[in-house]
């Protein structure tokens, strides 16, 4: 990971101006929040004079993602620092992905089980995010949870194994969005 971010860091200011990493708050075990560690990938609201934050049911803002944010995210390189999440015991390898606190409180009172996912630590990869890639809005949201609570249901060397091929397998391909 530091080869990485040595090699972003002489990057960043071409084409990604702006700082290295990027921190968010997101929900984790028990429903707790904890900070979140990406290398940024997108331009800061304020230097696209947006005041309006994305609600939990709105697109993804893909105008402030930068080009070097694109290669990061399909190569899901911008997940790698969240190994120190890992470290540091917030999150897991394989597991639920954590979603944006905000978004989380609004998914946990509208979607049924979406608590329950919450039972383990949250992972870099997981069944979701191999199975049916990125969850925008509380529809996809709802399938996402399907998924993670199977995953909790299922959970074991095979099923991890099998997350981890094709996790690798995305970010070999570059199939990530």
């Amino acid at each position: 990971m530091l080869l990485i971010a040595a090699v972003l860091l002489l990057l960043n200011p071409f084409f990604n101006p702006g700082p290295l990493f990027f921190v968010q708050i997101r929900m984790g075990r028990g429903c707790r929040a904890f900070h979140v560690l990406k290398f940024r990938t997108m331009v800061s609201r304020t230097a696209t004079k947006e005041s309006a934050r994305r609600g939990a049911d709105d697109p993804i803002d893909c105008h402030r993602i930068t080009p070097l944010g694109r290669c990061l995210r399909k190569t899901r390189i911008d997940e790698l620092p969240q190994i120190i999440n890992v470290l540091k015991g917030d999150m897991s390898l394989i597991g639920p992905r954590p979603d944006y606190f905000t978004h989380a409180r609004t998914y946990v009172r509208q979607i049924p089980g979406y608590r329950e996912r919450h039972m383990i630590r949250p992972g870099i990869s997981g069944l979701a995010q191999v199975e049916h890639g990125y969850a925008e809005g509380v529809a996809a949201t709802q399938r996402k949870a399907e998924l993670d609570l199977q995953y909790i249901r299922d959970a074991g060397f095979n099923l991890d194994w099998r997350i981890f091929v094709k996790t690798l397998r995305t970010v070999l391909i570059r199939d990530g969005k």
